[in-house]
């Protein structure tokens, strides 16, 4: 008597469901013990799985985090009824974003990685800079070089300030930030 047909399943946890506890015991794992201690091991341990399904699915710790960063930012919101709305929004959301617990740390950490490391200064560009890079010029209607200059003087600005002092940058900074972007 032949056997009913189940529906085919792989092994294991659902793929989402490993991305989604990775990055946070990736975040976590970051906010808690820095971004140098934060290694492969460390995060596979918080996330309660093994290094070697990291590793299936991020071949560095620098494309884990990017990868991470890439979840945790999301899309960036580009809603406003002008241009002075949506670049303050977009502002505000980066600072907001960078201000999470582990993100800025995550991000200033494979950023410097990727000084040294040119394939991961591919991946950063590519699977994180390039679409809010796309998404911004296609908004804002600015050349790409124009546009690659905003990111640096925002972001560059956020991450320096995180990593001089260790904090975000508060309300009244990120207020004058937005206004000296807009009046330029």
């Amino acid at each position: 008597m032949p056997r009913p047909a189940t529906p085919a399943r792989t092994p294991g946890r659902p793929r989402a469901g490993v991305d989604a506890a990775v990055f946070a015991a990736t975040l976590r794992t970051v906010h808690e013990v820095g971004y140098a201690h934060a290694t492969v091991d460390r995060i596979a341990a918080a996330a309660g799985i093994a290094k070697t399904t990291v590793y299936r699915r991020w071949p560095t710790k620098g494309a884990l985090i990017t990868a991470c960063l890439v979840d945790a930012f999301g899309p960036v919101p580009l809603d406003g009824a002008d241009r002075e709305e949506i670049l303050s929004a977009a502002i505000r959301w980066i600072a907001a974003k960078i201000g999470e617990p582990g993100i800025g740390a995550a991000f200033a950490g494979v950023f410097t990685d990727a000084v040294n490391d040119p394939a991961l200064r591919q991946v950063l560009s590519t699977q994180l800079q390039d679409p809010y890079r796309l998404a911004l010029q296609d908004t804002l209607g600015e050349p790409e070089q124009r546009v690659l200059f905003l990111i640096d003087v925002v972001v560059g600005t956020l991450l320096h300030r995180m990593g001089m002092t260790g904090e975000p940058m508060v309300d009244a900074d990120v207020d004058a930030l937005v206004a000296m972007v807009l009046r330029h």
